[in-house]
């Protein structure tokens, strides 16, 4: 029989069900349902590829034929038919690897990552208003340190946070871009910030109130208003605004409140929901607010969602206050550091913070609840006090 050209295009039209060679790796698949497909079988570095040419009769023998002596012909040449097909295929299509479209499928791959799968858009933020007006169309491949360098520069040393945010995703996109075979340069970022030089901007911490004014501040806050409620919650259990604010009523439980694990920032690695033990204080201050709930959420506003992070900052201001709401979290923290004899790692838990590495949770399953339950009735015995005194412990926890 011939090494090639087997088949013959009345016996192709009337093939049974089952694989056809045609010689020189071409083989014709016949499926049960009656659908035909051309596959052509190569050996590149000593490794077997397979490779789909199309489907019959819309790829007829003729031109199946021709298809396959190309591919032979590549593969004889060391290289292979399957990548050498997928390069043809994105060069005829730039747009579809531009940095617009590689930014967004980055985005969906590691969105399983992201707090609430990402819906806040603050990974893609930084990107969307500062990078993707002026580079989005720009072929990844084509992508240099030179372009990344201009885009930046504006505001490199004016809004560093958000430049080194932007540049950290550029480095992710560009890494998912090199998984997929795109050839990148995955050095451009770095290049870039080189050339760029050192950022002038210092970063300043949020303003936090000194732990020994807080309870003078708590008592200000007399009247039932939702502002006042929240912020006296707030610096009862030292969480952030996010999880105060959107705090639900089923979140609820005597006195424990269990804030979900996508709502928690600063927690990479962990991912139980996280339980804030409420002291008797924080309890009646829920009890003041319940009047005030509505659609499940204990700070709702007027328009049917939760009040502002502003509303909250925007009552300090109007005090004459530089300190911020974020701020109590770090009230609470130095009041953990110098008027109690906590370990490290409940006092960060205290905070929310994750402490230790994955081995070291992965043995340690506690989350210190009982030892939070005993420092939050503290704190809170300190903060209403009003008086400014050190609490002093006796014997420890």
């Amino acid at each position: 029989m011939r090494a090639k050209n087997r088949l013959t295009s009345s016996f192709i039209k009337t093939a049974p069900v089952g694989k056809h060679c045609d010689g020189a790796g071409l083989w014709l698949i016949k499926r049960d349902d009656g659908g035909a497909q051309w596959v052509q079988r190569v050996t590149v570095h000593g490794r077997r590829r397979e490779m789909g040419l199309g489907g019959f009769p819309s790829l007829g023998l003729a031109d199946a034929r021709k298809m396959s002596q190309h591919w032979l012909n590549v593969a004889a040449n060391g290289r292979d038919p399957i990548k050498e097909r997928e390069a043809e295929e994105r060069a005829a299509r730039r747009e579809d690897i531009s940095l617009a479209v590689l930014t967004a499928d980055a985005f969906e791959a590691r969105k399983a990552e992201l707090k609430g799968d990402g819906t806040a858009g603050r990974w893609l933020s930084p990107l969307t208003i500062h990078v993707l007006p002026k580079l989005g169309k720009v072929p990844v491949t084509d992508l240099d340190q030179r372009d990344i360098r201009d885009t930046l520069a504006p505001i490199w040393h004016e809004k560093a946070d958000t430049a080194r945010k932007a540049m950290n995703r550029l480095s992710i996109v560009l890494k998912h871009a090199a998984a997929l075979g795109l050839d990148v340069d995955l050095q451009a970022t770095e290049k870039a910030k080189a050339l760029l030089g050192k950022s002038r901007h210092v970063a300043k911490n949020i303003p936090a109130m000194a732990w020994a004014d807080v309870p003078d501040f708590y008592a200000s806050l007399e009247e039932p208003t939702l502002t006042h409620l929240a912020l006296r919650l707030l610096i009862l259990t030292g969480v952030r605004s996010t999880p105060l604010r959107t705090l639900r009523l089923d979140q609820l439980e005597g006195d424990v409140w269990t804030v979900p694990a996508e709502s928690m920032k600063g927690r990479k690695g962990a991912t139980a929901d996280y339980r804030v033990p409420l002291s008797q204080e924080a309890q009646r201050i829920i009890d003041l607010t319940r009047p005030h709930a509505r659609n499940g959420f204990l700070f709702p506003n007027t328009r049917g969602g939760v009040i502002s992070d502003m509303t909250l900052s925007r009552h300090m201001e109007r005090r004459g206050l530089e300190a911020r709401p974020h701020g109590f979290r770090s009230s609470l923290r130095d009041w953990l550091a110098e008027a109690t004899d906590a370990p490290h790692e409940v006092a960060e838990t205290m905070l929310g913070h994750v402490v230790d590495g994955s081995v070291v949770r992965a043995y340690r399953r506690t989350d210190f609840l009982e030892q939070r339950r005993v420092l939050a009735e503290r704190w809170s015995e300190y903060v209403t006090g009003g008086t400014g005194q050190v609490v002093k412990l006796a014997g420890g926890l």
